[in-house]
């Protein structure tokens, strides 16, 4: 898990429009594929997968506060379109987060 603080709040609706919005026009850029992610708001929690090209979740995203508690699917962590998609959600957090300042607060 990897805990982001990214210095203000931000609700599980708004960063789930966000997703929905912007991560499939950004990933096509970059990779020049057609995998179609999904985002979904499961209770406060964001999960996104690509249902029919890999098995359950990529991404679990936690909103408590200031803190977004990033959880990656141990399944795909050398996987070229899971690294994509982190990226992009590193800068998504980047250009949601106060003065854009992300602040690592723990990795493992």
């Amino acid at each position: 898990m990897k805990i982001l603080n990214i210095h203000k709040t931000i609700t599980p609706d708004a960063l789930h429009q966000l997703l929905g919005q912007k991560l499939n026009p950004l990933f096509r850029e970059q990779r020049q594929t057609e995998i179609c992610f999904v985002s979904d708001n499961k209770d406060g929690v964001i999960e996104i997968s690509a249902p029919g090209f890999y098995d359950g979740f990529l991404f679990r995203v936690e909103i408590k506060g200031n803190e977004l508690h990033i959880t990656r699917s141990e399944h795909y962590v050398d996987d070229v379109n899971s690294l994509t998609v982190e990226s992009i959600l590193n800068e998504f957090f980047a250009d949601l987060a106060e003065d854009r300042k992300v602040t690592l607060v723990l990795e493992g």
